[in-house]
């Protein structure tokens, strides 16, 4: 994920005007990176309840559609509604549409999550799919509902700043899957659809990536807030005494 995509998301505190074409560059780059596995959800849902045919790679599925269901349905809001959550001339112009929009993202981002989990443990291993990419799914999976319920727990303390960077968090991982389509197809080639250590290599890396992105985009945000709170009245007054002292003692 590039740092120019996820630049926009955070807090309520730290939305600026600006020109409303740059607003809404985040929001289109963060649907492209998630039209890929939007898509193929998409499909695979269509596989699932138009004639479905069993195959080696849908029988599980097949087996035990509600969570897959859960899960295409859920990730897919989370990604594409989200994204519209931090376009601050959005937030502007129609009241309460952060606080809206969240009540369905959450619980949306939640249940994502946890349905990934319940895959990661209890459906068949396709090819591919390792423990070493299991494990990273359960670490991911665990630290994505982690981050949505630190960002309920801040949100309920009104403490907007804090919300926004663990929601920030949890939106990265729930869009890794955009990142992982990117760095997989050439890792196919490279290495095959099949070999298990680079193929959990490549998404944990992908995860990762979001999540120093997001990181990065945190702190900065943290800067520019810093920069833009006003001055104590005791540490101006007293930066203006010291230079008043300054002119009157420089030698002419």
């Amino acid at each position: 994920m590039k740092a120019g995509t996820m630049r926009q998301l955070g807090t309520r505190t730290s939305d600026t005007p600006g020109r409303p074409v740059a607003q809404w560059l985040a929001p289109t780059g963060l649907i492209l990176l998630s039209l890929i596995p939007v898509l193929a959800g998409a499909a695979r849902l269509t596989e699932l309840t138009v004639e479905p045919v069993a195959t080696p790679q849908n029988a599980r599925f097949l087996d035990s559609p509600v969570p897959i269901v859960t899960h295409i349905v859920t990730v897919t809001l989370f990604s594409l509604l989200g994204a519209f959550q931090f376009v601050p001339a959005l937030r502007r112009r129609t009241g309460g549409w952060h606080r809206i929009l969240g009540r369905v993202l959450i619980p949306a981002g939640l249940l994502a999550a946890l349905s990934g989990l319940w895959m990661a443990v209890f459906y068949p291993h396709p090819p591919g799919d390792g423990m070493l990419l299991v494990v990273l799914r359960l670490v991911f999976g665990t630290t994505m509902v982690a981050s949505i319920l630190l960002g309920i727990r801040e949100i309920v303390r009104r403490d907007f700043t804090r919300h926004g960077e663990w929601m920030t968090r949890a939106y990265a991982i729930g869009v890794g899957a955009g990142t992982q389509a990117i760095v997989l197809i050439p890792g196919s080639l490279i290495f095959g659809s099949t070999n298990e250590l680079p193929r959990a290599v490549l998404m944990g890396t992908a995860w990762l990536t979001n999540l120093a992105v997001a990181e990065y985009v945190i702190r900065r945000r943290r800067v520019r807030q810093a920069s833009r709170r006003p001055r104590p009245a005791g540490a101006a007054n007293a930066l203006n005494s010291s230079t008043a002292t300054l002119q009157v003692t420089e030698p002419k």
